[in-house]
């Protein structure tokens, strides 16, 4: 098969000027542009020529060198792998999920230049770039289009800018981005390369977990096809590795998040109605789990799941496969199933970080992989929602010890998010506690020397979000990169963009000389040129 390769590191995006043209054929809404400019004279920027100086005491956690005339300070690298340097925990802010088009042309290219010289301005050291695997291998396998994302790495590296990378290798329905096409041909002829539950429904936005070394993909497993996609990224990204590029994530499952499907809807996952169902009952998930029950002298246990487990809304509860006393979680049967189910799940993670690091070993970048924060129901004894999950996490066995000691065995980095959310904002029907489980995940990564990347769930969700992040980072020591989710209308609105530019001067904590603070003058300059770029 030829495996052919378009995009080329030197797009040329005009002259020193990264807002004012347009590339490709982008679209970009009003409200986006407008909320840059609205947002821009309240948050109080300094002008492109402002240096500021910050006082060494005053240097604490957060590295905010906030200088547009300076150039980018270098890296400092130990073993290949992204170190924190003396200025402690660094900020990077994702892009939009569709920076890239599905026809692989950049969306509002403007906003996301004058975004970008915003967050510069302010302070952040890093950018978050998602990269579908739907729009770059769209068409036919083998054939890459790195076009609008080689784009986008190139106006990044002319800000000083750093680059974090994650590949994605699911759809998104909020992005609208799909699978690529000719996966989803196959899909049609062979839908068990999916998820299914136990009411015949599938999951379509990712491959199932029983298929991750099946060759299903013209003749081809999905870790091989997903190991030449990280190929060609790396061949194609090559100026930017280890320079602007410091870390590559690699998806793992549904959302990017190492995970089963449990919701099919993202946003339910923890909510506090349902548990989700487990997701097992597609053809290659039932073989495996055959020839599991068998190989355990019960042939019996391999027919199906759990016959006693709740739908994905009914309250998980009043089932007697979760039910906190006596329920069958807590049998022989139950653990033989959780059992299976989980290592379905940590084999998969396995195989693809384990491509990763293989992958990227020469060039010196982090590598990286994603857990959810399942929270919901965690006050109670069986945990259902993180179950179904894929999480073997109850009130008598730590599940997340063997994931854990998967990213430590890989040497890979942990991305947790969930980081703004707190016990008292939870509704008490859901018996949640994200606090004790981030509690629960950094333990063991501490335990086994993994270290976690934190991130928040989504812009403005969570009351006292950044009070509950600022928290958490002040008591992290070991927590080397934050980033912020993410860049759009929301995080540039009036209502959010002042909010977090507080936050972030909050985090730094200095106070400035009196002949370092921005005159009103250099306000108005600030705020015009953002205009300038929106216009």
């Amino acid at each position: 098969m030829e495996v052919s390769v378009m995009g080329s590191s030197q797009v040329n995006l005009g002259r020193n000027d990264l807002g004012c043209r347009e590339v490709g054929n982008c679209s970009f809404t009003k409200s986006f542009n407008s909320n840059i400019s609205s947002s821009s004279s309240s948050s109080s920027l300094k002008s492109s020529k402002l240096c500021i100086k910050l006082r060494s005491k005053s240097l604490n956690r957060f590295s905010l060198k906030a200088s547009a005339c300076s150039q980018p300070e270098p890296l400092i690298l130990k073993n290949n792998r992204e170190t924190k340097t003396s200025d402690g925990v660094k900020l990077f802010v994702g892009l939009p999920l569709d920076a890239v088009s599905s026809s692989n042309t950049i969306n509002h290219a403007r906003a996301i230049a004058a975004g970008l010289k915003a967050l510069k301005l302010l302070g952040v050291d890093g950018i978050e770039l998602p990269v579908w695997w739907g729009v770059v291998e769209k068409e036919t396998r083998g054939k890459y289009d790195w076009t609008g994302y080689l784009a986008l790495a190139e106006m990044i590296q002319k800000l000083g800018l750093k680059l974090h990378v994650s590949l994605s290798f699911h759809a998104s329905k909020e992005a609208k981005i799909q699978l690529p096409e000719w996966v989803s041909q196959i899909g049609e002829s062979d839908p068990s390369i999916f998820f299914k539950d136990q009411s015949g429904q599938h999951y379509k936005d990712s491959l199932s977990f029983a298929v991750t070394d099946v060759p299903v993909l013209d003749g081809k497993t999905p870790v091989q096809v997903y190991k030449e996609f990280c190929e060609s990224f790396k061949t194609a990204f090559s100026p930017f590795m280890g320079s602007t590029i410091t870390g590559v994530s690699l998806g793992l499952g549904p959302e990017g998040e190492l995970r089963y499907p449990s919701h099919h809807n993202p946003s339910k996952m923890n909510n506090h109605q349902g548990a989700g169902e487990f997701q097992c009952y597609d053809k290659y998930m039932l073989s495996s789990l055959k020839q599991y029950a068998e190989s355990n002298g019960n042939p019996l246990w391999g027919l199906g799941g759990p016959h006693d487990a709740p739908g994905s809304d009914q309250p998980p509860m009043t089932s007697t496969f979760f039910k906190d006393n006596e329920g069958s979680w807590e049998t022989t049967y139950g653990n033989f199933f959780l059992s299976w189910y989980s290592e379905q799940l940590i084999s998969h993670g396995s195989r693809l970080l384990s491509l990763a690091t293989e992958t990227f070993h020469d060039v010196p970048i982090s590598i990286c992989g994603k857990l959810p924060l399942v929270h919901s129901w965690y006050k109670t004894r069986s945990h259902p929602s993180e179950l179904t999950a894929g999480f073997y996490n109850t009130a008598n066995r730590d599940g997340y010890v063997e994931v854990v000691e998967m990213f430590a065995k890989h040497s890979c980095q942990l991305i947790l998010p969930g980081m703004d959310l707190s016990d008292n904002h939870q509704p008490n029907e859901s018996l949640s506690s994200p606090e004790l489980l981030v509690a629960q995940i950094t333990s063991s990564c501490r335990k086994h020397g993994v270290e976690i990347l934190g991130q928040n769930s989504m812009v403005a969700n969570a009351p006292n979000g950044f009070e509950q992040i600022k928290k958490l980072l002040s008591s992290e020591k070991e927590m080397s990169l934050f980033t912020y989710q993410r860049m759009g209308a929301d995080f540039f609105s009036p209502e959010h963009f002042p909010a977090f530019t507080q936050f972030v001067r909050n985090l730094n904590q200095p106070e400035l000389d009196s002949d370092d603070q921005p005159t009103k003058q250099e306000e108005r300059v600030a705020s015009n040129h953002l205009q300038m770029q929106t216009a």
